[in-house]
């Protein structure tokens, strides 16, 4: 896997914030802790364009009502992309 680097600009006291989480935790440093951040948000945003998608299929019956079957099915569709990178 290659790395690359990259410079950010943080207030003073956002960075007081991570140091301190990260001398409270189980990070060993500052990139540690954001890379893990970042790692987090990014399975956010994942999890939540999937419920959108459930919620999309789930109204384009257009007046069918969706079955408990269904719905499971879409879950269980939308979880296997959500992990299908990890």
């Amino acid at each position: 896997m290659t790395t690359e680097m990259i410079t950010m600009k943080l207030e003073d006291k956002f960075l007081k914030e991570i140091d301190a989480l990260v001398e409270k935790s189980n990070y060993h440093n500052r990139t540690e802790f954001i890379r893990e951040a970042l790692r987090e948000k990014i399975d956010k945003t994942k999890y939540k364009e999937a419920m959108m998608s459930i919620i999309h299929l789930k109204g384009a019956h257009k007046g069918k009502k969706t079955t408990d079957a269904e719905l499971h099915m879409i879950r269980k569709m939308a979880f296997k992309e959500l992990t299908k990178n990890d």
